[in-house]
């Protein structure tokens, strides 16, 4: 029973008493190694991305876009608060880059859209199975059903 409770807590390894020195050795050599693993991980994702705008290359933090839009081979992103709010164009296909985005931080919510996470305020269920995320400017996005277990997994549903 406890065993069970330990991997849906995603534990490492699991000690019985009485502990001898070389399984509690082994114990912490995997624990040390999956932290590793974790660093590398969140090493894969962007950090920022450089975009052309006018006759130069802007740097734009993944932290600043807010939501992501797909235009055929492009992509739209969102950057910026409700007063400075800006956009820009990146040749880049919307499937290429959300693997390169952090799912801890984004979702894709839409084929043509990915959003930030911090950037949902709520879901709203428009009925016959249609759902909506709600913005934290106001604005509602429907949710594509391919996407909508995802999205639903993310706020424990």
């Amino acid at each position: 029973h406890f065993a069970v409770e330990a991997f849906d807590l995603e534990a490492v390894d699991y000690v019985l008493k009485p502990v001898s020195a070389d399984r509690l050795e082994r114990a912490i050599e995997r624990a040390v190694a999956r932290r590793g693993q974790r660093r590398q991980r969140a090493s894969q994702f962007l950090d920022e991305l450089w975009v052309p705008h006018r006759s130069e290359l802007l740097r734009i933090a993944v932290s600043e876009v807010h939501q992501i839009d797909a235009e055929r081979d492009y992509v739209r992103l969102h950057v910026g608060g409700p007063e400075a709010q800006r956009s820009y164009l990146l040749l880049q296909t919307i499937a290429g880059l959300e693997e390169r985005l952090d799912p801890e931080q984004f979702i894709r919510i839409h084929r043509s859209t990915i959003l930030r996470r911090d950037n949902i305020r709520g879901l709203r269920h428009d009925g016959l199975g249609v759902w909506s995320a709600e913005l934290v400017n106001g604005d509602a996005l429907r949710i594509g059903r391919t996407y909508l277990g995802r999205v639903k997994a993310m706020a424990g549903r």
